[in-house]
């Protein structure tokens, strides 16, 4: 289980970053996990932060381990977020929702001052596009984004559960899983995603992130845009 090993160590490396009295935004994932696990642990130990979650899943975990938990009403102005990703490439763009709270994620990122990626090697592409793009939609706008997504060059396939039926995000939207293969330019496709009527939000999250702390092997490689 290397991979872990590396998310693990990337979790842990990001949430040393965090500062008494911080607001931090707590991300969704695998690597995530472990940065609320030792924020957790940091919490028992006397640190003074409250976290804004990105999902129910999230959110369940912080209190949990005993972080205080706040939202965006309270503060609107975020110090870091610590947030996974499923592709990271060089310029620190990311594909995120492979978790399904890209909406949240991506309004957490937007909000924050500092915004740091959590990955295992395995993450870090030279070019985004291999790990489909998740699109999350209203249910009643699918078909008409499904064909206009064709339109773009993708695949799109609704993601679902374990019995068929459509997959719901913790905003009661639906996603549709959409394989553009290499994505040359992301700010162009960044720019057409969020001029479909019906899409509420996409896992193309550009010029967001400042840093990246990725586990390779026994050590953390830094990454910067």
């Amino acid at each position: 289980m290397a991979n872990e090993t590396e998310k693990e160590a990337a979790g842990r490396a990001a949430a040393k970053l965090v500062c008494d009295g911080n607001v931090v935004g707590l991300g969704t994932g695998s690597t995530a996990y472990f940065a609320v696990i030792a924020l957790g642990e940091r919490v028992k130990a006397g640190l003074k932060i409250v976290g804004i979650p990105t999902s129910v899943q999230t959110a369940d975990l912080a209190r949990a381990v005993g972080i205080p938990l706040t939202t965006l009403d309270e503060h609107p102005e975020i110090d870091i977020t610590i947030d996974g990703a499923d592709e990271v490439d060089p310029k620190l763009n990311l594909i995120k929702g492979g978790g399904g709270a890209l909406l949240r994620e991506k309004v957490v990122a937007s909000a924050s001052r500092k915004m740091v990626v959590v990955a295992d090697s395995a993450k870090v592409v030279p070019a985004l596009g291999k790990f489909p793009l998740p699109v999350e939609v209203i249910a009643f706008a699918r078909a008409v984004v499904d064909k206009k997504i064709v339109a773009l060059g993708a695949s799109p396939k609704l993601r679902t559960r374990a019995d068929g039926s459509p997959y719901i995000t913790d905003n009661g939207n639906q996603i549709l899983d959409c394989s553009f293969g290499k994505i040359s330019d992301v700010w162009a496709l960044t720019l057409a995603l969020s001029n479909i009527p019906g899409i509420v939000e996409h896992g193309l999250f550009v010029g967001l992130a400042k840093l990246a702390l990725v586990g390779r092997g026994d050590s953390v490689e830094e990454m910067r845009p």
